[in-house]
């Protein structure tokens, strides 16, 4: 199957090595604030979303006709510590090799396959090419969000006087 979103998955593993070129292992720990999340976290998130959400739930439509599919909640598994203590690069490469696997699955599947629907707990009906958007999208997010974290550790302290006009959000 061919379908933008699917192309953008493939893509986000270089995206993420590219961005944390230079970044120590000291520097994948560091949290902004208590409640914000380190680089080493926001890799066992998608690791374990990876395969716990997104490939669960394609498996589930594509097997079943619209499966009841139940919600996740990030938050409370970063309150239960699932994301935490983990080793980025065990995280990093567990998540890649799960992504490439799962590309290589969703470019197998039919076109007709996006039509396929399953039924959120709390958000109600969803498509399969829903589901894929949301997959992209969720991904985009969180390129986002490392490109901030590696702004503010590798290039706002070599700022010097450009601090003053720049702000970061990691």
């Amino acid at each position: 199957m061919e379908h933008l979103a699917i192309e953008h998955l493939a893509g986000t593993p270089d995206i993420f090595r590219q961005l944390m070129l230079g970044v120590t292992e000291e520097q994948t720990t560091w949290k902004p604030a208590p409640d914000r999340w380190s680089l080493a976290e926001v890799l066992e998130h998608l690791s374990h979303l990876e395969g716990h959400l997104f490939r669960a739930r394609v498996d589930l439509m594509t097997t079943a006709e619209n499966p009841p599919v139940e919600g996740y909640d990030q938050n409370a598994f970063y309150a239960a510590g699932t994301y935490s203590d983990r080793d980025p690069e065990e995280s990093f490469a567990h998540w890649e090799e799960q992504r490439e696997d799962n590309v290589e699955f969703l470019r197998s599947l039919d076109q007709r396959m996006l039509a396929r629907t399953g039924q959120h707990a709390e958000l109600g009906r969803f498509t399969l090419e829903d589901l894929l958007n949301e997959w992209a999208f969720h991904d985009l997010g969180h390129v986002r969000q490392v490109a901030e974290l590696v702004r503010a550790q590798l290039y706002y302290p070599k700022l010097g006087p450009f601090q003053a006009e720049t702000k970061v959000n990691p």
